[in-house]
């Protein structure tokens, strides 16, 4: 759902290719589920109910799509001293760090996936949120979990990482972050219309839902909200430089954002010395800075052609997306190549990616998720 925002090609079409259909997915709920919770148990219990009551559910199987959209904690074998809270993207779903979750709590830390208003049953459901619901929730959920552990990092991926690293500019008890994807800078510029577009339509996309795990269609609001986040984040950035150990990780050929732009504020914006970034492709040119690690993305023995925004999540051997996942994501933003028959014969990569004589499916595992796991734990060392 979350690929490229050309706004401009938006308007064009918006009045032919915007309608919802007669359906549940396209109505809002009556409300939103409550988020400062006392605890975090309470909070995943009142919020799993929330979701089985609210859900547009999508195929048979109820119990894994609620399961996929609720918040959760994973706790380590031994009391933690380190905890991490980790939010996902615009449309996208707790379960979107699964893997990475699993991998650092069976590390020691106390992990928790929330929520963030909006997401989890209904693509119309982005309308009821606001600003200050996603700052809120990060907020409250943070703080619950630094009076638990004596080290407090913030994770987060594409939108999540804007949200999670404006939070870390006010919040002490921040020790650090894991920004996958992190949507800085969006490639459009057209961004900034979305707060007045969304005064007049309520939706830019409209596509068929079949994914359990993100959202396919777009309300104007959805993307009104991920441009707030880019407009703090940015103004954080240009105020200060955040000194402590950050994470990031990008793709050269990611088609939501400017892999560029990214790359060049995580040199001048994050100087701590333990940071690292991963970046996915062709080395880039004129570089000179060892905390940046490349990795090439071009896999044509995987049938890999480049990596996605979203792909650096999730572990190969993840059951709904990963190598051999029960989920293709087949509508990539090509149309004049016919989809293969033989699974053997599909390709991989960005959204948008295409060449001759190769469909190509979204990219949705990463080839090098043992590679992250380590990138993770030479960043987070004490």
């Amino acid at each position: 759902m979350f690929r490229r925002l050309n706004i401009l090609l938006s308007l064009l079409f918006l009045a032919s290719c915007t309608v919802p259909p007669n359906s549940p997915r396209f109505q809002p709920s009556e409300n939103l589920p409550p988020y400062e919770q006392e605890s975090f148990d309470q909070y995943v219990r009142e919020t799993r109910a929330w979701v089985a009551d609210n859900r547009a559910f999508i195929g048979e199987n109820h119990d894994l799509e609620i399961e996929l959209n609720t918040p959760f904690e994973i706790r380590p074998a031994e009391p933690a001293q380190r905890g991490i809270l980790l939010v996902h993207g615009l449309g996208a779903s707790p379960w979107y760090f699964i893997d990475i979750a699993t991998a650092m709590a069976n590390d020691g830390w106390l992990v928790r996936s929330i929520l963030l208003p909006g997401h989890g049953t209904r693509p119309a459901d982005l309308m009821l949120a606001d600003n200050e619901d996603w700052e809120n929730i990060i907020a409250h959920h943070a703080s619950l979990l630094a009076a638990e552990v004596d080290e407090l990092w913030l994770g987060g991926f594409s939108t999540g990482g804007n949200l999670v690293t404006s939070h870390a500019y006010t919040d002490d008890n921040v020790d650090g972050l894991l920004l996958f994807s992190p949507g800085f800078y969006p490639d459009t510029n057209y961004l900034f219309l979305t707060p007045a577009i969304s005064l007049f339509w309520d939706w830019l996309n409209i596509d068929e839902e079949d994914n359990i795990a993100t959202y396919q269609s777009l309300p104007t609001q959805g993307a009104s909200l991920y441009y707030r986040s880019v407009s703090t984040v940015q103004k954080n950035l240009e105020t200060a430089r955040f000194e402590k150990p950050v994470l990031m990780t990008m793709s050269q050929h990611d088609s939501v954002l400017d892999p560029n732009a990214t790359l060049k504020a995580f040199q001048n914006r994050f100087p701590n010395r333990q940071s690292r970034f991963v970046w996915y492709g062709d080395t880039p040119q004129n570089l000179d800075d060892p905390r940046v690690t490349d990795l090439v993305s071009h896999l044509p023995e995987r049938r890999i052609s480049t990596f996605s925004h979203m792909n650096v999540l999730f572990a190969p051997e993840n059951a709904y997306y990963g190598e051999a996942g029960s989920y293709i994501m087949y509508e990539n933003g090509q149309n004049d190549i016919p989809r293969p028959v033989d699974p053997e014969n599909l390709w991989f990569g960005a959204w948008g990616q295409s060449a001759a004589e190769k469909y190509h499916a979204r990219l949705t595992w990463n080839p090098y998720f043992v590679e992250l796991l380590d990138n993770i734990r030479e960043v987070t060392v004490d």
